[in-house]
């Protein structure tokens, strides 16, 4: 089966944080840089941390096992799973578009995808447009996305990689006439969805960052589950959100705000919910 970077990055993004995406995170954000690889025995003690009890973690790495996002595989006898090879290239990429926040500007124009796919593979037709709403792109017409150029190069790697080259043209190009904009932006993205989640996530987020400022002294485990739950939270919206240029973003857009308040909570989580994940490991 593919991996696809909507089960890496979306996991469950309906139904709240799931504890699949709870188990992707913790591996994208410590193991791969430990290994990439958990024993399942600790897999079971960093989700207890998360409120995830024993049997939803054993079903959840057996979905995600059959998702080809973790291989099974035995260190020094004992029974635990590795990112697969994929999953680590998608969550490469992820980091990117999760951690960098590149800036658009109305001057650097748009990549236009233009695709058809037969009737007869109508679930290429669906990988194609899922991957280009996690890209990024908007539907300006139909057979017609498009999206700020700053995305062209990871479009160009998640359609070869996806092998739907075949598929789809993609275009540089520059908008000249004839309709208002912004009109138009409003049409080709949801927005207004975009912003309930960001505002979702301030307001879900800001009291836990002045709760952690307020503190004296860091338990690891607590800054763990609140790094892994935030990370989860978070990781959605970057790809969601095309990063279109400052001018024909809404009044007040809250994108900024959430993606700052993201980066100071990694920066006052990070460090000792790694050193919780190293103990538990080292068990």
């Amino acid at each position: 089966m593919t991996t696809t970077i909507g089960e890496l990055q979306g996991v469950g993004e309906s139904r709240g944080l799931q504890p699949r995406a709870l188990i992707v995170t913790t591996y994208g954000a410590f193991s791969r840089r430990a290994g990439g690889w958990h024993s399942v025995a600790s897999l079971i003690r960093l989700m207890a941390e998360l409120d995830v009890d024993e049997p939803a973690v054993r079903s959840s790495i057996s979905r995600l096992k059959r998702r080809g996002i973790l291989d099974a595989t035995k260190v020094h006898g004992a029974a635990g799973y590795a990112l697969s090879a994929r999953a680590r290239q998608i969550l490469a990429e992820g980091d990117r578009r999760i951690f960098e926040r590149p800036v658009s500007r109305l001057s650097d124009g748009w990549v236009l995808a233009v695709f058809s796919v037969p009737e007869s593979e109508r679930d290429r037709r669906h990988v194609l447009r899922s991957r280009l709403t996690w890209l990024g792109f908007g539907a300006a017409a139909p057979g017609v996305w498009i999206a700020p150029a700053h995305l062209y190069d990871e479009a160009r790697e998640v359609l070869q990689r996806l092998e739907l080259t075949s598929y789809v043209n993609l275009f540089r190009g520059e908008y000249l006439a004839f309709a208002d904009l912004l009109a138009c932006v409003e049409q080709w993205w949801n927005l207004d969805e975009l912003k309930r989640m960001y505002e979702d996530f301030l307001a879900s987020w800001r009291p836990v960052l002045a709760r952690w400022r307020r503190r004296r002294s860091t338990d690891d485990g607590e800054a763990f589950a609140d790094y892994v739950r935030a990370l989860t939270q978070w990781r959605r919206l970057p790809f969601l959100d095309p990063g279109l240029p400052v001018e024909l973003l809404p009044h007040g857009w809250p994108g900024t705000r959430a993606a700052d308040l993201f980066e100071s909570l990694r920066q006052q989580l990070h460090e000792a919910a790694g050193r919780h994940v190293r103990e538990v490991t080292a068990r």
